[in-house]
């Protein structure tokens, strides 16, 4: 189904939760992040392939493999974010995206806004991070 939405649009508490509005407002969010996220991979890939260079420096040579490390890292980073943007499309469909996924509450449109990807109420996430600081302290 289709709505139509322009780009002024911001989801509002006085709606309905997740009504056809907030659900393409975020769907279109989640994909315009997935798309960028492919796009810094595959410009990180050409940059990588390009400088495959051989640094007869042995200080230049540490420095590029350093950087192309963390590169790696934050690719790698980006990957598990991607497959998290694809379980929020997911849940967007079958209609389980914006609650809580503890107490099942609606998750605040303003956590969603900033953190489209967030399975857990703002409540539910500090009890979580209180539980692994507790068990992390052991």
């Amino acid at each position: 189904m289709a709505v139509d939405l322009d780009a002024s649009y911001r989801p509002s508490e006085q709606e309905d939760f997740m009504n056809d509005r907030q659900r393409e407002y975020f769907r279109r969010k989640l994909l315009a992040w997935k798309d960028e996220i492919l796009q810094e991979s595959r410009d990180t890939l050409a940059t990588l392939q390009s400088e495959n260079e051989n640094h007869p420096d042995l200080a230049d040579r540490a420095s590029s493999e350093t950087d192309r490390a963390i590169e790696l890292r934050a690719r790698d980073r980006q990957r598990k974010l991607i497959s998290k943007i694809d379980s929020a499309l997911a849940r967007l469909e079958d209609g389980t995206y914006g609650y809580c996924e503890e107490t099942g509450e609606p998750i605040s449109l303003k956590r969603l806004d900033a953190r489209p990807i967030a399975t857990l109420s703002i409540e539910a996430q500090e009890r979580h991070e209180r539980r692994e600081r507790v068990y992390r302290d052991d």
